[in-house]
């Protein structure tokens, strides 16, 4: 098997089925929670870069992808932290780097402020800032709903077009394939957690090293967001990607290389 190589696997952790992408199997292991409708699979064109210099593993969380998705489960962000947990856990994965986009980096920064006890530092993507009495996040919910429910009767690339305007054929085309995965209401309670539960909550418990990667263009994180967080832990790395929108890699691939290079001290933008 090439080094690079994608390997994908199931695990039990925190009592349900975790489906895992693994990619490089050499190097510190870097552990990607995607964000609130990203398959891991959606991922693999970041994990294939990250994989040269890490052992990259990218989990489909909880009502997604080929992870456990029942009515019966918890979708809330606690939930989907003891996960993170238990499958770093599962996997023995010491010194890992976390890396979490939108959603993904509230959870990683929930599970960092409980049990960081197998994380080596945190890469947080744009996290949702919005919470109890705070600005509402950009995004609508049925921008999620419809095109899960296009996606879930069948959808191709040029259906997908007018939810993603700026991606390329290949990313439209995965996620056209994979969207149908996202449970719906996984999807609905993640939201309004965005509006209901504080991220900012956890910021002063996290005591690893933390870079906070902010989209230029994303309207998600504003100055007055950086400023209160770095209050809240002095400790914060702040990096920004300042042509990106939302979704950084999608948006700015080398720029979002290029940030991860300047929190790990890596050569991806180089390598790629």
């Amino acid at each position: 098997m090439s080094a690079l190589a994608r390997s994908g696997f199931n695990v039990a952790a925190n009592g349900i089925r975790q489906h895992v992408l693994r990619y490089g199997h050499r190097g510190q292991p870097l552990v990607i929670v995607p964000g609130i409708t990203s398959p891991a699979i959606t991922w693999e064109f970041v994990a294939e870069a990250l994989a040269g210099q890490c052992d990259t593993y990218v989990v489909d969380v909880r009502g997604r992808g080929l992870s456990s998705s029942e009515p019966e489960l918890d979708y809330g962000v606690d939930a989907m932290a003891d996960d993170l947990t238990g499958l770093l856990d599962a996997l023995k994965l010491d010194n890992a780097i976390v890396l979490g986009h939108s959603m993904g980096a509230r959870i990683a920064a929930r599970a960092a402020s409980k049990q960081p006890a197998r994380m080596a530092r945190l890469i947080l993507v744009d996290p949702p800032v919005s919470g109890p009495g705070r600005r509402a996040y950009p995004s609508k919910l049925p921008w999620y709903t419809d095109s899960i429910r296009l996606a879930t009767a069948g959808i191709d690339a040029d259906g997908m077009r007018s939810f993603c305007p700026t991606w390329t054929e290949e990313q439209l085309a995965l996620r056209a394939e994979w969207l149908h995965t996202c449970y719906e209401p996984a999807i609905v309670k993640a939201f309004n957690d965005f509006h209901e539960t504080s991220f900012h909550d956890d910021v002063p418990g996290l005591k690893l090293p933390t870079a906070l990667m902010v989209a230029g263009k994303g309207g998600v994180i504003q100055s007055e967001d950086i400023a209160e967080l770095s209050s809240l832990n002095d400790k914060l790395q702040i990096v920004h990607v300042p042509d990106a929108g939302h979704m950084i890699p999608w948006d700015d691939f080398p720029g979002f290389l290029g940030a991860v290079d300047s929190i790990l001290g890596t050569s991806l933008r180089k390598a790629s």
